[in-house]
């Protein structure tokens, strides 16, 4: 994104009503505290500016909980642990940081937490959330070192993308197979739903309507596209004779607590399983490391915050946001917690201290009184904003030569692999060892970092392990 001009910013303020100067003018607590003045903004704009990254990330509410429910979990209480995960990492950063980042359970993390570690491999969702806060414990320890420096600079982003790429791809296919718009087939192994299905052609609506919202840049483009297919659903007759969308109990109700989530974590089975759970450690911990590492260098830069030196102002203040919030998400009962992207909506608006991430999470506690609301919303309404949450995902591809076997191989392989089997380990490991001898063969093995042959030989004794090949 281009950082905003002074134009824009001056109808920002306009459009909020305040200016830097007058709102900036009575140096009371608040305005030292978060240095309102001092960035130039106000607290109407702030407030504003939380307002629309809200409405761009709301949607979380209703999919996090639709995916993490796939893993036996209560998906009652899922919506609970994602609104109360995403305010203690919002107020956290806004209190600690003071950036304009919202903070919530990750897209992509809770694929995998889901569909690869507890319905593949058979770990149950305790022992997952258990492997999860063990990343944040470990991502917290890095963010307060100076290690994280050198993860992100021996880490190659051939592996980084391919990963990243795999991911989304794997989230278009479980939201399309979700939905029954992609079906089990006996002669392709998989086809397309049949169109004389009515929950297929309302998925097929949203697929056309959810991109189109987005290219326009309509604000709260996914939750207004989320909202209008759940609303359709209501009309919309299902396979076993209901409609696709089942009222709601009531409209509102007094907040949930996740009680068969809350400290559900197990440590033991997390550490009598290590060997086969090591490889989705690496991934959890590069999903956060590297999510958090990108959103900060673009909001930041969209903000004009940083420094004239490039450095990121509260750097390590925001990097241990992210690793405690991802100890707290577990413990309430949701996957890896992370600063999302979507807050450079709000620094679009305006926004450019931790008073805009204090509004997001005050918004989000006001979502926890509708949530009988989004334990309804049908799995063809959260499939096309799971589609474009994917293909979001796998953008980096552009900064990549594939024109270069040596990036090509492993970046396909990874994302291949990883969809075709169902499997992001198996995708990870083929591409980081096809890496690995490309590199090798191209007589170029010396500048292999030593932390990428580790991660080969942690594939290598994984599937020894799992497949009990001696």
């Amino acid at each position: 994104m281009d950082e905003m001009t002074a134009p824009q910013l001056n109808a920002v303020d306009a459009a909020s009503g305040t200016t830097a100067q007058s709102s900036g003018a009575p140096a009371n607590a608040l305005d030292r505290f978060f240095r309102l003045s001092e960035r130039g903004t106000g607290v109407g704009r702030e407030v504003m500016a939380g307002a629309t990254t809200f409405a761009a990330m709301a949607y979380i509410i209703a999919v996090n909980p639709a995916i993490m429910s796939n893993a036996g979990m209560d998906r009652a209480d899922l919506v609970s642990a994602t609104a109360l995960a995403a305010i203690f990492g919002s107020v956290m950063m806004g209190l600690w940081a003071n950036l304009p980042l919202a903070v919530a359970p990750a897209m992509g993390s809770n694929v995998i937490f889901t569909f690869v570690i507890v319905k593949q491999m058979g770990m149950p969702w305790q022992g997952a959330l258990a492997m999860v806060a063990f990343t944040g414990v470990v991502f917290l320890i890095l963010s307060l070192s100076r290690l994280r420096e050198r993860i992100a600079r021996d880490v190659p982003e051939t592996l980084k993308v391919g990963i990243q790429a795999a991911v989304g791809t794997l989230i278009v296919f479980i939201a399309l197979r979700g939905a029954g718009f992609v079906v089990q087939s006996q002669s392709t192994y998989i086809a397309m739903g049949s169109l004389k299905n009515p929950p297929v052609l309302l998925t097929l609506a949203g697929l056309l309507l959810t991109p189109v919202l987005v290219a326009r840049r309509v604000p709260g483009a996914l939750i207004i596209s989320i909202a209008v297919l759940t609303l359709a659903g209501f009309l919309v007759p299902g396979a076993s004779g209901k409609m696709v969308t089942s009222m709601p109990s009531a409209v509102a109700s007094w907040p949930r607590w996740p009680a068969s989530t809350f400290l559900a974590l197990d440590v033991g089975y997390l550490f009598s399983h290590f060997v086969v759970a090591l490889p989705l450690l690496f991934y959890f911990l590069c999903a956060e490391f590297f999510s958090t590492l990108g959103t900060l260098i673009g909001v930041t830069g969209a903000a004009n915050l940083r420094r004239p030196d490039g450095s990121i102002p509260n750097a390590t203040a925001a990097f241990a946001t992210d690793a405690t919030a991802s100890i707290v998400g577990p413990l309430l009962g949701t996957s890896v917690v992370t600063a999302y992207i979507e807050s450079i909506t709000g620094v679009q608006a305006g926004g450019r201290t931790g008073l805009t991430s204090l509004t997001v999470a005050a918004l989000f506690g006001l979502a926890l009184f509708f949530w009988p609301i989004f334990v309804i919303i049908p799995p063809q309404a959260t499939a096309p904003a799971l589609v474009l949450v994917g293909v979001l995902m796998m953008q980096g591809l552009a900064r990549i030569d594939m024109t270069d076997l040596v990036n090509a191989v492993p970046i396909v392989l990874t994302l291949l692999v990883t969809v075709l089997t169902n499997n992001l380990i198996n995708g990870m490991a083929l591409g980081t060892l096809s890496y690995i001898a490309l590199e090798v063969a191209m007589r170029r093995g010396s500048k292999i970092p030593a932390m990428v042959f580790g991660l080969g030989v942690v594939f290598i004794a994984y599937a020894i392990v799992t497949a009990q090949i001696f």
